[in-house]
């Protein structure tokens, strides 16, 4: 007698696909750690010169429209710049401790994706920008050249933090004084001197933890240019901006109160330096990570500095 078998195909239920909306919540999660919005240090080492230099250019009342125009456009030029910054180092990251789970380079995000999204960025930041004046806007599109070119141009440049600095790091000081006065001061420019040694120290700090990583895959940084000489270098630059800050005080005739700023900044440095003594990966991201208070420091001494002593 035959023996019937069961056909299990047709009554096996397939795996249940999950809800349109947690597709929709998954691919939303990974855009945004993409554009770093889970990480919200570095949009805060971006803002914080902006606002430093808002401030001043403002004489301590910088007006609301442009004050809110420049937090936006720091925040979604912060998330381009990752953006595309990832989309050029999608196989470089995979090979790198620190950034091998990021969307691109774990593959859940396809480059395509990271075009678009970094296209929907451009948009938003350059509708931000029409907001302010000819010259700002002018500014505007040089800053964002520079930007998207960084990536890129870091593979070959033996310097790239001073690259990102002179781009990415303080080009907003420009823009702010553009913006609230129209013009370019003296000043503006030696606070963007500032903002671009800045930003030379944070990411060659950054650049220390990742150092290992680099020398094998041949990727180049300030961390490895320095090699035993980094502490020194980062500490010869954190006294050059201290003193970009002072000159920047003695041009505006600031006080005790932008004075304490400058110096509380200075203690900060000192506590970097100790926390980078061994060039341990975790000291590293500590120090770095500082420098958000860094930042707010310099930025308390000047509101305060217009708020009581005017």
């Amino acid at each position: 007698m035959a023996v019937v078998r069961p056909d299990f195909s047709l009554t096996t239920p397939r795996p249940a696909e999950a809800p349109l909306s947690h597709r929709l919540a998954t691919r939303i999660n990974e855009y945004a750690r993409l554009a770093r919005f889970d990480r919200p240090v570095g949009t805060w080492l971006l803002l914080w010169p902006a606002l430093w230099a808002l401030w001043i250019a403002g004489a301590g009342r910088p007006t609301p429209r442009v004050l809110i125009v420049f937090v936006l456009g720091v925040v979604v030029m912060r998330a381009a710049g990752c953006v595309i910054n990832d989309f050029a180092d999608r196989d470089i990251d995979p090979h790198v401790r620190r950034t091998r789970d990021r969307p691109l380079a774990a593959r859940r995000v396809s480059p395509t994706e990271a075009l678009v999204l970094f296209a929907a960025l451009l948009v938003a930041a350059l509708v931000l920008v029409t907001r302010l004046n000819l010259l700002t806007v002018k500014l505007a599109c040089i800053g964002a050249a520079l930007t998207v070119s960084y990536p890129f141009i870091k593979r070959y440049f033996p310097l790239p933090q001073l690259y990102l600095g002179l781009s990415f790091g303080g080009f907003s000081v420009l823009m702010a004084f553009a913006a609230q006065r129209g013009e370019l001061a003296r000043v503006a420019w030696v606070l963007y001197i500032a903002a671009v040694l800045w930003a030379v120290i944070y990411d060659t700090i950054y650049a220390m933890i990742d150092r290992e990583d680099d020398l094998k895959i041949g990727v180049k940084s300030s961390a490895i240019l320095f090699a035993d000489m980094d502490k020194f270098l980062i500490g010869a630059m954190q006294a050059m901006m201290l003193y970009a800050l002072v000159l920047v005080g003695h041009d505006m005739h600031f006080g005790r109160w932008y004075e304490g700023g400058v110096i509380a900044a200075g203690v900060l440095f000192l506590w970097q330096q100790w926390l980078i003594r061994k060039r341990e990966p975790a000291g590293c991201l500590r120090a770095f990570l500082n420098n958000q208070y860094v930042g707010l420091a310099i930025f308390a001494g000047i509101l305060l500095q217009y708020v009581y002593a005017s």
